[in-house]
């Protein structure tokens, strides 16, 4: 795992500063602590920061092929590279290295722009073709992989995270308003966007090419969800299974020490035992709290003792005033899903004992798993059976008058409901995941910031994806825009940064695109099966997991979040929110919030983290913290 960054200046005849180079490179060396590199010639220059991986003494970077005509920066881990090598590369190209990186520079002599296609796993690239005079970026279909990058029609800079942008000098930083609405809304920022107008993501399963002043964006690969009925339940489990043991196998590839993340959800206790079948023993990494309610070490510790794993935990005590500017300054951006915090520091247990882990993201997205979907399957069912100016006129109407009852039994708690009812599937679904849904979102925001928008809707950014997805299954559709929104922008986002703040590389297996797109293949009612989540993934592990595991209620990597504004977090949280009123939200509304929440008339916990993780980034913006 590595960072790259880079600058572009189509039509200079003079070398890129290497000074400015490096200056960008080593914002980000805590992606890559082991060695770095710096290639500049008329127009280009790359950088490089590598955590070394895979054949370590000779990976070094910038590398090129023969006679250095096309150069590459390379930022991840391509699992197919020795097939492709014997598939396409098996005679006509001299070798320096035993590594992947290689093995991408002549796939792209040989494929040109179809080359990306052809890698399988995780990657951000740059290529530069100094024939062509062109520039290409590219990253993986999933999205595993962070690139940002600026373009002012006269130079484009880019980097492995946006703190590197600002050392190659005169990136603008100017605010994004849309941008910010759409975190208040997601608690991210979701691609293309950045909470900087001029700074944008590189979407995953596109590549970007750069020629002279034209600059076009290629989408390479997208997800169909193209269901095949003639399997039976039994056949779907064989199938999958064998495509599973085949994406973890493929991950188990390193020169340095492997291990795994473990809670005692069935979709980390799969690959722990998978990998089991292939290593062992396994290493693997836990962490638990002192709140017993979200506390799942003992679990995790007994299930890595039937395996017989070298096990790790730690207990987590939150230290604020340490960890949350830390995470501020490694996200770049407001990002306020609290669970970055325990992956952080699962991330810091690992780096002590192996330098690669295997991760189990991405089962709940492919297989239903979250409890979101079965609700909005049932709101669905009760929009087609009433229409739609019906709902409007008796649902809108009950959802604006009964009381937000966060307090009581979930039975008494309609109103996201009623209001859910009242709109369109999409609308509906995203009035339920919205931490702040629009009715909220109109009173937090300051009254300039209202008329900033301009009646700018962050529904938007999810309607974008369902009207593309290719389907008219509704859960499938819903699906395909969580994979395009909150995988993409806040789950990977916060293990990709967690992680690479300690170090440390995270490969995940149900993220493998072919299996990916097998699963996408299986029909809906086997994913979400009479009100259960994840059923035919279950019932293909009965092989694999003891039924305790199989059957345990879902978690979630929660932290208790609720009880620490009341408690840990208190005087800290106080004093960012209060201490100096923020023109961009409605102070008053939000100490309304804040008392309800002391008082515990009302869990404010998601809102108040949002607001708190957006002022401990913006004290980043004025304080800039360093990394330790």
């Amino acid at each position: 795992m590595c960072g790259i960054c880079g600058i572009f200046e189509p039509g200079r005849e003079t070398a890129i500063d290497p000074t400015r180079v490096r200056a960008m490179s080593d914002t980000i060396r805590h992606r890559g602590p082991d060695d770095e590199g710096c290639y500049t010639a008329p127009g280009i220059g790359l950088g490089f920061r590598r955590l070394s991986i895979i054949d370590v003494k000779g990976g070094h970077q910038p590398l090129s092929n023969e006679d250095a005509t096309v150069w590459i920066a390379f930022n991840g881990e391509i699992y197919n590279f020795e097939e492709l090598n014997r598939r396409y590369l098996s005679s006509g190209h001299r070798f320096k290295t035993r590594c992947d990186t290689e093995t991408i520079v002549h796939l792209y002599e040989e494929l040109g722009e179809e080359c990306f296609a052809q890698l399988s796993g995780m990657f951000a690239i740059a290529l530069w073709d100094s024939r062509r005079k062109r520039l290409l970026l590219a990253r993986d279909r999933i999205g595993k992989k962070p690139l940002f990058y600026s373009w002012d029609g006269r130079r484009l800079v880019f980097g492995s995270e946006i703190k590197a942008l600002w050392e190659a000098g005169g990136v603008s930083k100017e605010f994004d308003v849309e941008a910010f609405s759409d975190y208040i809304s997601f608690q991210y920022v979701p691609a293309p966007k950045t909470i900087y107008r001029n700074v944008r993501k590189l979407r995953p399963g596109h590549y970007l090419v750069i020629e002279g002043s034209n600059i076009r964006e290629v989408p390479y690969w997208d997800i169909r969800f193209d269901e095949t009925q003639d399997l039976s339940e039994a056949e779907w489990c064989e199938s999958f299974l064998a495509e599973y043991r085949s994406a973890v196998k493929s991950r188990l590839v390193s020169d340095v020490p492997l291990g795994a993340f473990l809670s005692a959800g069935v979709d980390s206790s799969s690959v722990v035992a998978l990998m089991n079948e292939f290593q062992s023993p396994v290493t693997t990494c836990s962490i638990g709290f002192t709140d017993k309610s979200y506390d799942e070490a003992a679990d995790a510790k007994e299930f890595a003792g039937t395996l017989g794993a070298n096990h790790f935990e730690h207990i987590v005590r939150p230290n604020a005033l340490e960890l949350l500017p830390k995470l501020a300054w490694h996200y770049d951006e407001p990002f306020a899903d609290s669970s970055a915090v325990p992956t952080y520091y699962v991330s810091n247990v690992a780096r002590q004992h192996v330098t690669v882990a295997l991760s189990g993201d991405g089962g709940d997205e492919s297989f239903a798993g979250y409890r979101r979907y079965k609700l909005d399957m049932r709101e669905n069912l009760l929009r087609s059976m009433v229409p739609g100016p019906v709902r409007q006129a008796v649902f809108g109407p009950l959802g604006k008058l009964y009381p937000k009852l966060g307090w009581a039994p979930r039975v008494f708690r309609a109103k996201n409901t009623f209001q859910s009812l009242a709109r369109s599937p999409i609308e509906g679904y995203f009035n339920g995941i919205s931490v702040c849904p629009p009715d909220l979102k109109s009173q937090l925001l300051s009254a300039d910031v209202l008329n900033q928008l301009g009646g700018y809707d962050s529904a938007e950014v999810l309607r974008y994806h369902y009207d593309r997805a290719g389907t008219t299954d509704p859960l499938s559709r819903i699906q395909y825009v969580d994979m395009k929104t909150y995988l993409v922008d806040d789950i990977l986002v916060k293990v990709d940064r967690a992680s690479m703040a300690n170090s440390l590389e995270v490969r995940s297996p149900l993220l493998d695109h072919k299996l990916m797109e097998l699963i996408a293949r299986m029909p809906s009612n086997l994913k979400l099966h009479n009100g259960q989540g994840k059923y035919i993934f279950k019932k293909a592990l009965e092989s694999v997991l003891p039924s305790a595991i199989l059957n345990r209620p879902k978690k979630g990597f929660a932290v208790p979040v609720a009880e620490w504004f009341r408690s840990d977090l208190k005087d800290f949280a106080f004093e960012a929110l209060f201490h100096r009123p923020d023109p961009l939200l409605n102070s008053a509304f939000l100490t309304r919030c804040w008392n309800q929440h002391q008082r515990g008339q009302r869990d404010w916990s998601a809102l108040l983290w949002s607001a708190l993780m957006f002022k401990t980034w913006q004290q980043q913006e004025y304080q800039e913290y360093k990394a330790a």
